[in-house]
């Protein structure tokens, strides 16, 4: 039998998924129905742009949604105690050197990385390389643009 892959989400990234799955479910799969509708009524399906239009966003919608249920079905919400300040954990909130600059992350599972929203995922070069290190470290990631060093400048809960 195959493995069930555990997602670790902290509680924003679980109550996010919540939201989406609820506007999918009550929102998005009602305008989508109406579109398929209103498609049908143009007559001939097989030669019906707006209706396969329609039916290929009905199946990414219902894809999406059978993934985030899987996803919250196998979830592992971390604890406030399981993230720590004194190394890097997922749910951790870093200050990083990288380039002579300072960046600011959280540390997160891949479900919930977002490098817009400064998530970064602990399964990542970058993430991979600061797991579990204390801040005053330096550490290299190999990244696809090549080997990086990075100084852990500080962690927070």
């Amino acid at each position: 039998m195959a493995e069930t892959k555990e997602y670790i989400l902290t509680r924003e990234g679980k109550a996010e998924l919540e939201e989406e799955l609820d506007t999918l479910k009550n929102v998005t799969r009602k305008r989508v129905s109406e579109k398929i509708k209103e498609a049908r009524s143009f007559g001939d399906l097989s030669e019906n742009a707006e209706y396969d239009e329609a039916k290929n966003e009905q199946a990414e919608v219902e894809a999406r949604i059978g993934e985030i249920e899987n996803m919250l079905k196998y979830a592992r919400v971390l604890d406030d105690d399981e993230i720590r300040s004194d190394v890097v954990t997922p749910g951790s909130k870093v200050i990083l050197g990288i380039f002579g600059d300072e960046k600011h992350y959280q540390v997160v599972g891949s479900t919930e990385a977002d490098p817009y929203k400064n998530k970064l995922s602990y399964e990542s070069p970058i993430g991979a390389a600061i797991l579990n290190k204390s801040a005053g470290d330096t550490v290299k990631a190999i990244t696809p643009g090549g080997e990086i060093e990075i100084k852990i400048i500080a962690i927070e809960k």
